[in-house]
Parts: C-alpha cells; structure tokens; sequence
C-alpha cells in the first residue's frame, strides 16, 4: 500500500501550487456565494489543500472576502465575493467532491472539472414556480398562525405578489433592502384592502402569513452557527443583515398600519 506522501505525490505531479489554490478558491467561492456557512467553507478548503499535499494551508472567509494560501511563505491570494444566493444543493456537491478527494478518489484535474460543471449549473427554479411555492407558503403560514381559512384566501395571492416584486425590484433597483421594503408595502396595502372589501377576516395573520416567505431564515440560521464556530465577524455581520432585512419589512408593514 502506498503511503500519503507518495499519493500526493502523484496526485500533484502535473498540477502547480498555483492550481491548487485556484481549485480550493473556486470551491470556496462555490460554497459561500450558494449559502454555506462561514466555517464549513474554511474547513471546506482546508481539507482540500491537506488532501493535495498541503496540510499547513491556511484560509480566512468573511461573507463578501476569501483568502487563501497554502503555507506561511506563499503569498495570499484573494476572492471577492460580490452576489450571494441560496443553493444549497450546490453546498452539497461542492462537499461531496471535497470527500472524494480526501479519499483519494478524485485527481485535483477531475475535482477541478467537476467544480466547474457545478458552478455552471443553474438550479433555481422557475420563476413562476417559486412565485407559485410563495403563494401556498404564504397562506399555508397563515393558517398555521390561527387564521382561517378566509384569511388564507387572500393570502395566495398577495403572498405571491409580494414575492414576486422582491424577484423583480431586486433585478431592477441594486440598492439593498428597497426591494423587501416595497414587496412588505404591497403586501400590507393588500391585506388591508381584502379585509376592506371582506374578502379577508383578520389583517393580522393574513399580513404575518404572507411575509414569511420574506424572511430571511437561512441567513438568521448561518449567523447563530458562525457565531457558535467563534467566527464573530461573519457571524455578526450575517446578523446585521438578517436585522436589516427584518427591519425592511417590518418598515413597510408599518407604513401600511400608520397610513390606515
């Protein structure tokens, strides 16, 4: 059986430290621009670089910043992380490509291929579809905070509008949190006019309801789990922008309830 040294010798005989950080880099930036958490994308790329023959390597990962470097003499390389979305489907693979090459199954060559073909892959669903899954969220949640069924009426719909105007404000306006604030306008506006024209009962849970899909759970769940791993920085900053967003909406409501 041959030893360590010599499997990552010919694990490394025709790739270049050079590619190696480019592999753990793209690995990285896989996984934090799809949702990971902060540590497991560390970790991540650390047990890539000891898997191809550099196991002193060393990285630090805030949400919008990489850096990487193989040892303490190696310059440091870094990677900008400018759009962050929810796949966690890719999380998935990028791990499951980072296990087979720790066991040795894959050559850095192929574990380089397979990545790109997932950083290429495109597994959102259709817009209408997620439109669609807002809607039933949204009146499903309003139903599981005691509204009625009357109320979960008008929740398909206005739950479905207000997440379809977060699609498209955020394609139209870059400006961060504008999109939630409007889509919580609409769907406060909304609910006020179904209880109006008695198409729905109680505003209050057909309003709750239908900002669910609005939350940002993913990002409130990464940012306790950061925190917990000691990495305060993103952990606190993925809080900040968890608050903001809440606040965003919560604004919006507001609005709504103090215009009528």
């Amino acid at each position: 059986m041959d030893s360590p040294s010599t499997d990552n010798t010919s694990i490394n005989s025709n790739t270049s430290t050079h590619d190696i950080i480019d592999l753990c880099l793209l690995a990285g930036k896989i996984m934090l621009q799809s949702g990971a958490e902060t540590y497991r994308v560390e970790d991540t790329m650390s047990r890539m670089a000891a898997a191809l023959g550099f196991p002193g390597a060393h990285s630090y990962v805030t949400p919008t910043v990489i850096m990487f470097t193989t040892s303490r003499t190696e310059p440091v390389k870094l990677f900008r992380i400018a759009e962050r979305t929810t796949d966690l489907q890719k999380v998935s693979e990028v791990n499951d490509i980072s296990r087979r090459l720790s066991e040795r199954q894959l050559t850095a060559a192929e574990a380089r291929e397979r990545l790109g073909i997932v950083d290429d892959a495109a597994h959102a669903y259709p817009v209408w579809l997620q439109i669609a899954a807002a809607a039933l969220t949204g009146a499903c949640f309003t139903v599981m905070f005691k509204g009625s069924l009357w109320d979960a009426l008008p929740s398909l719909p206005i739950s479905g509008a207000g997440f379809a105007a977060v699609i498209y404000l955020h394609r139209l306006v870059q400006v961060r949190f504008f999109a939630e604030f409007i889509a919580s306008f609409i769907i406060g506006l909304l609910a006020f006019f179904s209880v109006k024209f008695g198409v729905g009962r109680e505003m209050d849970k057909i309003i709750i309801g239908c900002v669910m899909p609005l939350v940002p759970g993913l990002l409130i769940t990464n940012a306790v789990r950061d925190l917990m791993a000691g990495h305060l920085v993103s952990g606190l900053s993925k809080g900040a922008d968890a608050f903001l967003t809440a606040f965003a909406i919560g604004t919006g409501i507001g609005l709504v309830l103090s215009l009528f």
